[in-house]
């Protein structure tokens, strides 16, 4: 059994009980770690809290850069949407936390880590195989999964423990944000043909009324720039989360398959993620070479998967690092987004290095295409069928 372990700690209701209850039932110290990957306003007294509950220690690490560069990158070049939807939003700040986790149980001489997820959901299954791709010396405690707690069990516990938590009975729904968007679940939402209520939006509550065009910049598939200003990769998410947002654009809502084998109805705002997505994926239609660009469509489902599937860090996924950092050498250009109340669609596409070529696109006076060479390839391409059809199809008969 591990004698000190570091916690992921949000500074929630199940990480701040589980810090007092794994003191007192396992017998460990506990090193609690907040990490600053975007979202707003829940790392605020989360020191005050994780002492008070018991730890021995806190570290609060502002990862919304490294995040950006690192994990968001990666999957914006890769169109890195689940069962071609969902952009990973909680899924990509897991393995982040991990390697920092991993990075402070060696300066704390820990030889655990632990987290507060649920026997139910995907992150149990990131945290802990992330854990044990980078650190498999490391034991993995997960109190929440174990402890057999309510959600009425907890605010108790807390109670009685003089734990400062602010939680209480009437919270109806999980929420998990970051710079990559909102995740949104539970309550009355778990009735899949239950509309989710307006109250649970934050992201994309429209308030502008007026339409206007944005343009986004990419070098070598990743973002730049908006509207010609170039900025950080994580404050260009941000500025973008905002605009897009208040045209009431960037919501999901979907049931998706978990990787414990149940079915779950989740809702999701990302306003800017969502944007980028289809911005890039434009911008690969004219810069992508047709098998290179079938190819790559192929793979960004399965690399999705095991991203949601916490392979972040497997020898597939690097594999697929390397195909598509070679993919985006020529994906350099500029996407023009028109945003109106509800709506965000591409207008306009340009590169340096375009594969379209007006003149052979073209069919006025301009045109440069060869029409006469139609007929022999027509011919050949069709042979195949025709011996077919000829011997065994209708022509046989």
């Amino acid at each position: 059994m591990a004698n000190r372990v570091v916690l992921a700690y949000s500074g929630g209701l199940d990480t701040s009980v589980a810090v007092r209850w794994m003191i007192e039932n396992m017998g460990v110290e506990v090193v609690c770690l907040s990490a600053d990957v975007g979202q707003e306003g829940t790392l605020e007294g989360n020191r005050e809290k994780a002492l008070g509950a018991g730890a021995i220690a806190y570290e609060e690490l502002d990862l919304r850069e490294e995040f950006a560069s690192d994990y968001l990158a990666p999957v914006i070049k890769a169109n890195a949407l689940y069962e071609g939807q969902y952009p990973l939003v909680s899924a990509l700040s897991r393995p982040l936390i991990v390697k920092h986790q991993v990075a402070l149980a060696r300066k704390y001489s820990a030889d655990g880590i632990a987290h507060g997820c649920t026997g139910k959901g995907n992150d149990q299954v990131r945290f802990e195989v992330s854990s044990m791709a980078l650190a498999p010396d490391l034991e993995l405690l997960a109190p929440v999964r174990n402890w057999g707690f309510t959600r009425e069990d907890s605010i108790r516990y807390a109670a009685e423990h003089d734990i400062a938590v602010g939680a209480t009975k009437e919270k109806l729904y999980s929420i998990d944000d970051n710079l990559w968007g909102r995740a949104i679940e539970c309550g009355e939402m778990e009735d899949p043909w239950a509309a989710p209520p307006e109250g649970v939006w934050k992201m994309t509550v429209p308030t502008e009324t007026e339409g206007r065009d944005l343009v986004l910049s990419f070098e070598r598939g990743v973002p730049v720039a908006i509207d010609g200003t170039p900025m950080p990769l994580h404050e260009l998410i941000t500025s973008l989360n905002h605009t897009v947002g208040a045209y009431g654009w960037g919501r999901l809502d979907m049931v998706e398959n978990r990787r414990v084998g149940i079915k779950s109805r989740e809702t999701y705002e990302a306003p800017g993620a969502l944007a980028l997505m289809m911005a890039h994926a434009d911008l690969e239609s004219i810069t992508l070479e047709r098998d290179l660009q079938r190819e790559k469509l192929r793979m960004e489902h399965r690399y999705a998967e095991l991203i949601y599937d916490g392979l972040w860090f497997s020898p597939l996924k690097e594999a697929f690092d390397a195909f598509v950092d070679t993919s985006q050498e020529p994906v350099t250009g500029e996407v023009r987004l028109r945003l109106e109340p509800g709506r965000c669609y591409v207008t306009g596409r340009r590169a340096p290095r375009s594969l379209y070529d007006y003149g052979l696109a073209t069919y006025d006076a301009a045109d440069r295409f060869r029409h006469a060479d139609s007929e022999g390839f027509v011919r050949l391409w069709g042979l195949g069928v025709q011996t077919w059809s000829a011997i065994q199809g209708p022509g046989s008969r």
